[in-house]
């Protein structure tokens, strides 16, 4: 099973990706026009391979764009959504990068590393389950 992991803003995404038990940092995309973003996202599905699709969904007001952007997404790809809890994932993962000594350049790509914890605790909420 091939995951793509999505941390969803306003003017950024991040991506991770999983073909077993560890989420990887895929890249980041800046957009302006959803279209295009969802062009770019179908086009990842496609070169990637990609089964299902984990979406971190903040609380407040954007979880609802969030669930919009899901459904509309899972329309395009015809790939089953899923969600997971993102709440303060994109802090945890500038946290890590400066635990990490990570160059102030790469600290501010956060939303690829907080991709790849959103999809991290889905696997990991998965592995628990199937135990």
């Amino acid at each position: 099973m091939r995951y793509l992991g999505i941390d969803f803003g306003l003017r950024h995404v991040g991506l991770a990706l999983a073909d077993g038990p560890l989420a990887e940092p895929l890249g980041e995309k800046k957009y302006f026009e959803s279209g295009k973003l969802f062009n770019y996202l179908k086009r990842v599905c496609d070169e990637q391979s990609i089964d299902k699709i984990v979406i971190g969904l903040p609380e407040g007001k954007l979880a609802e764009a969030v669930r919009k952007f899901g459904g509309d997404l899972g329309q395009l790809t015809g790939k089953e959504i899923f969600y997971q809890d993102e709440t303060l994932s994109s802090q945890e993962a500038k946290s890590k990068l400066i635990a990490a000594a990570a160059p102030q350049k790469k600290r501010r790509l956060d939303h690829r590393a907080a991709a790849a914890l959103i999809l991290q605790e889905f696997l990991d909420m998965m592995t628990v389950r199937r135990e």
